[in-house]
């Protein structure tokens, strides 16, 4: 096992990291931003060392900082996890070149899972279904107008890199289809520095449906159930849960086969998500690979008893396993909401600020991941998630009432959350039912 880990990353992700660290008796030293400087979570760490200014590109996204940082510490390894330089493989290779241990998967299989294209192409080799459409990027002359034609409007153009939604369009017309494309073309180069894009079919009221696998690098791998994550707002996951509602147990088993066959063909280790998504007639197609710890990942820690950044530490240090498939069995039900400072009557407007009264829910099968507490500031310069309620029950019936009762309890200001539209989203009948899908908050909350 390691001797001391650096955290590069902030907030609550890092606050997470920390706790797993010390329950492993592993040392955590974190790396923060001048933004974050006095954060009250930095004061649990072991050691806490800035590198650089506010803005991300000065300080998390500062790759030779965070290196230099953690050979000042003395660290054995650095855990990314999530965002920023998580599924960046060259940031994993400058790790190991500087003889730290990244925490997560070999940057060989990164490339190949973390490019949407190379992925989908490994997925048809070992018969993952996948979304008709290009068998890789669209390359340039290439007759996008035909091959729409062919697979059917209306199409969904992706970007090949990169994830959260950018440089995603839906083209419903072939007349729409050019100017759709320069437009998704130019969002991803701006936001992945590649205008690399592929073509495929839109299926259209999907349910969104991930798998959580874990391997070791002995070659184990297992998958831990899935989750869904079909409540989005724009491709941004806003409530999940495990196991998914209404997916009949044969689609279930499929899903989690297909995902683990997929991480095996890419020699795959760590922590990762294979994500799905599911037609009306219970069809699965695969979409992308996740080389990562996720946002959602408690609901499964929940429905699992497996603490799933432990397995991940122990996994990068070289050790096997503790469980194999048969060993585990889900049970329960959890349900994950994401408490974000955004104002949903306003469009989920940014809304930054000082929290200066915190009042979070508890009781039996409650769990709140936060960094948050009195006298927070929420900046503006990062992502706007200030916790991530949790609830876990026998039944989803059961955990739905618990989520309804900690929703009315949490207590965030003075600003704006969307804890008012989880309440109005769980009180809905299509979510209570289960019959939802992600075209369900544009059609119902918007």
């Amino acid at each position: 096992m390691f001797r001391r880990v650096l955290i590069a990353n902030r907030g609550e992700i890092a606050l997470r990291i920390i706790r797993a660290c010390h329950e492993l008796d592993v040392e955590a030293v974190c790396v923060f931003s001048e933004e974050d400087r006095g954060a009250h979570y930095l004061s649990l760490a072991d050691r806490a060392i800035c590198i650089g200014g506010p803005q991300p590109l000065d300080s998390y996204l500062k790759s030779d900082r965070i290196i230099a940082a953690a050979e000042i510490a003395g660290a054995d390894a650095i855990h990314p996890g999530y965002g920023f330089l998580a599924e960046n493989a060259a940031f994993a290779e400058k790790c190991r070149a500087s003889k730290l241990e990244f925490i997560g998967p070999s940057a060989d299989s990164m490339r190949l899972l973390g490019d949407k294209a190379t992925a989908r192409s490994i997925a048809k080799k070992v018969k993952v279904p996948t979304v008709p459409g290009t068998d890789g990027i669209l390359e340039e002359g290439e007759d996008a107008a035909k091959i729409a034609e062919q697979i059917g409007y209306p199409v969904m153009i992706k970007a090949s890199a990169g994830g959260g939604g950018r440089g995603m369009r839906i083209v419903h017309q072939a007349s729409e289809l050019e100017e759709t494309l320069k437009q998704a073309q130019q969002e991803a180069q701006g936001a992945f520095n590649s205008s690399e894009v592929y073509l495929e079919k839109f299926i259209e009221k999907p349910k969104h449906v991930e798998v959580q696998i874990i391997a070791d690098q002995t070659g184990n791998i297992v998958h831990l159930g899935e989750r869904d994550c079909t409540v989005q707002r724009r491709y941004q996951k806003l409530i999940e849960e495990s196991p998914s509602p209404n997916i009949e147990a044969r689609t279930r088993r499929d899903l989690c086969a297909a995902a683990v066959r997929l991480a095996k063909a890419a020699g795959y280790y760590s922590a990762g998500t294979v994500e799905f998504l599911v037609d009306e007639k219970g069809k699965f197609y695969f979409i992308e690979v996740n080389t990562r710890i996720q946002v959602e990942h408690p609901v499964t820690e929940m429905t699992t008893r497996i603490d799933l950044i432990k397995a991940q530490i122990s996994v990068a240090a070289g050790e096997p396993l503790s469980f194999n498939q048969r060993a585990i069995k889900p049970a329960g039900h959890a349900i994950e909401c994401r408490i974000n400072a955004e104002d949903p009557e306003h469009g989920f407007r940014p809304c930054p600020g000082v929290i200066e009264k915190f009042r979070p829910p508890g009781g039996l099968g409650v769990r709140i991941d936060t960094y948050a507490h009195d006298g927070c500031r929420i900046s503006p310069r990062y992502d706007s998630l200030i916790a991530k309620l949790i609830v876990y029950q026998p039944t989803r019936e059961e955990a739905l009432r618990t989520l309804k009762r900690c929703l009315r309890e949490f207590v965030i200001e003075p600003i704006k959350t969307t804890i008012p539209f989880h309440e109005r989203a769980i009180a809905h009948p299509e979510f209570i039912e289960g019959k939802f899908d992600t075209g369900f908050v544009e059609r119902n909350l918007s």
